[in-house]
């Protein structure tokens, strides 16, 4: 899968601009508040249908327009995403629609098309910000290997605002609890797909490590995730109708999910001693090792289960590596197609900038 080109139309700050990629290493380089973020968006937006930083999709829109497009040549297939703000020209729209190869799709078709992994500067914050952080980055690796996770993802989304606004209708007393079956019924079983797959994708994680030592000569370091599910079931259901009608929310269930992340030393003989929780104890230095060592395990995973490389997104992120870390990353740039943005060529090491291609914005 080679990304060769993206064309954006009032898509952010670009009104119309059109971006060609080497199969191999491209470096996007462009002082703060160029644009070069606004490109890895677009490109993740083709391959999640969904923006890893905008809180809703009209922010996209270039300011004063109604609808902006993103749409990607990725060999004989063309993709398009086209984000609208609900509204052209004083009519009702929809404000997101889809193309493969110029042909509508809906969005379960339409992922899977454009595989990539994206490590940019607030990944950083996976460890230590809120659960809704890391819930958002579990979807965003399942969806693009699984077209079932896709379904029961988006049948749970639906479902779940229906239940919410039933629950607010029981407790003013305009609907009643036996309302509830129908959507119960829903959430328990796409819920149950999702936990089952997050759970996997988490047990793989826990089987890579980044390499059997930090520093020569120090014990071995393991990283894990601690998946603190919140199982959605019959039972559950019951335990907390009352408090859910009190509130107007489901209580339980995937949309509650979270993961904890530890860091262990390893004995010679592998037993873990000094296992801490990277959020509450860990440093700075930690937490970004171990975010590193997710994201390397996320390219893992992804080509495990399609059988070739995503393309490897790099966003402004040798600032925020120390020199070793950096090199890692130096030596995983050549095993794939890989786009990075930085604003200051300098701080690129000079191995990357012998191969790339450079954009200069």
């Amino acid at each position: 899968m080679i990304l060769q080109e993206i064309a954006l139309q009032n898509f952010r700050s670009y009104t119309k601009k059109t971006f060609a990629f080497s199969p191999e290493t491209t470096l996007i380089v462009g002082p703060n508040g160029a644009g070069k973020t606004n490109i890895l968006e677009a490109i993740m937006y083709l391959a999640t249908g969904r923006s890893f930083r905008a809180g809703e999709d009209r922010e996209v829109v270039h300011w004063g327009k109604d609808v902006c497009f993103a749409s990607a040549a990725i060999g004989d297939t063309t993709l398009e995403i086209v984000i609208t703000t609900g509204s052209i020209e004083g009519q009702d729209v929809p404000r997101k629609r889809y193309k493969v190869n110029d042909v509508p799709r809906r969005l379960v078709d339409f992922i899977g098309n454009l595989r990539a992994v994206l490590f940019w500067p607030e990944h950083l914050e996976l460890v230590t910000d809120s659960p809704s952080l890391r819930r958002r980055y579990l979807d965003s690796v399942l969806v693009q290997v699984d077209r079932e996770y896709r379904r029961n993802l988006l049948s749970y989304e639906r479902g779940l605002r229906q239940r919410n606004k039933l629950l607010d209708a029981i407790n003013v007393g305009t609907a009643v609890p036996s309302q509830l079956l129908f959507w119960d019924q829903l959430l328990i079983k796409a819920g149950g797909y999702i936990t089952d797959k997050r759970g996997e994708y988490i047990d793989y994680i826990n089987s890579c490590q980044l390499s059997p030592r930090e520093d020569s000569g120090q014990a071995a370091i393991s990283y894990q995730l601690k998946y603190d599910k919140s199982v959605i079931s019959e039972s559950r259901l019951e335990q907390y109708k009352e408090e859910e009608v009190a509130a107007g929310a489901t209580l339980v269930g995937p949309h509650r999910d979270d993961f904890v992340v530890f860091k262990s030393q390893i004995s010679n003989h592998n037993d873990q001693i000094n296992a801490k929780q990277l959020s509450k104890y860990g440093s700075r230095g930690e937490q970004r090792l171990a975010v590193l060592w997710l994201k390397l395990a996320e390219l893992s995973y992804i080509e495990k289960e399609v059988g070739e490389r995503p393309i490897l997104l790099l966003d402004d992120i040798f600032s925020e590596l120390d020199g070793a870390h950096r090199e890692l990353v130096v030596e995983l740039i050549g095993r794939q197609q890989t786009i990075l943005t930085s604003a200051d060529e300098a701080s690129i090491p000079a191995a990357v900038l012998e191969s790339a291609t450079v954009i200069r914005l």
